[in-house]
């Protein structure tokens, strides 16, 4: 399936993380078919160095979805249409840290930060929502107890599951808010497989060298890590969608809708989810049902 198969002049993307890996990938297929494509990044330097060698039209804007305050004031300077919004930025697998705001730092990147971008940003979004979770969700829980991990020891790739399970729940619970109030904005999500990029560079306590050597030696590129992405966004899917890899272990191979786990189900829990979001960020669901 060719899905850039249709010229995208006159729509427009924002991607975030798009200065590396997935996020430059799915910026350039984009912009190569003709779509004005805004990296939403945090490094002005390393955007403008991506954008440069990236065909078509391309911006460079900043945003640190690690300070809300930053989430915010992008939300306020963005005023055009947006058609296309991907939640692509991400961080695993990092020892313990802190955000501006004091979440920990996956969970406060990863969901909380998107969680505030995508709301603010939503009354001008007129086509998708696209969320970049994980095969890691399946082992991830949420525990409303200590969501921030200040209290029970901290496990790095247990956060990153409960992050990217948080990206599925995120995706399911704003579909549904989008078709109650009757938006035609739809909702959808991807993981990538296993994808060589800069997810798997530098230090964590978790994967060893010898172990990140040999998940790149097995990885597709972030080209063909992207595909899941350019699906969930472009191809003919419904509302809370997951895209993903049809390989074996959905590891690699062509993008087709994949299942999830029994947890990223739980609609209780996504709405749940989003209540305490909306707590923790300030930030609230914008869309009302049409007088």
């Amino acid at each position: 399936m060719d899905l850039l198969a249709e010229n995208q002049t006159g729509r427009t993307a924002v991607i975030t993380g798009a200065n590396s890996g997935l996020g430059r990938a799915t910026a350039a297929a984009l912009a190569a078919k003709g779509a004005r494509v805004v990296l939403a990044v945090r490094n002005l330097r390393s955007g403008r160095e991506a954008a440069s060698e990236l065909p078509g039209a391309v911006e460079v804007r900043q945003v640190d979805l690690a300070d809300l305050a930053s989430v915010r004031a992008f939300g306020a300077e963005f005023t055009e249409p947006i058609d296309l919004l991907i939640n692509n930025a991400g961080i695993m697998i990092p020892p313990l840290a802190r955000t501006a705001d004091g979440f920990e730092s996956q969970f406060g990147t990863n969901h909380l930060g998107h969680f505030a971008l995508t709301n603010l940003l939503l009354p001008r979004i007129r086509g998708r929502v696209v969320t970049v979770s994980s095969n890691g969700h399946r082992v991830g829980s949420i525990d409303f107890g200590d969501l921030n991990w200040e209290r029970k020891r901290y496990r790095a790739a247990a956060a990153y599951g409960q992050s990217k399970l948080a990206n599925l729940l995120f995706t399911a619970e704003l579909q549904r808010r989008l078709a109650e109030v009757g938006s035609p904005v739809l909702a959808t999500a991807a993981h990538p497989g296993t994808a060589a990029t800069n997810l798997l560079k530098g230090e964590t306590p978790v994967l060893s060298p010898l172990v990140k050597a040999a998940t790149r030696l097995l990885a597709q590129t972030s080209e063909e890590g992207a595909r899941p992405t350019l699906y969930a966004a472009l191809a003919d899917v419904p509302g809370n969608s997951f895209a993903g890899p049809r390989g074996f272990l959905q590891n690699r191979g062509a993008p087709k809708l994949v299942g999830r786990s029994a947890k990223a189900r739980d609609e209780e829990v996504a709405r749940r989810l989003w209540t305490v979001s909306e707590e923790l960020t300030g930030v609230r669901f914008p869309l009302t049902v049409p007088a």
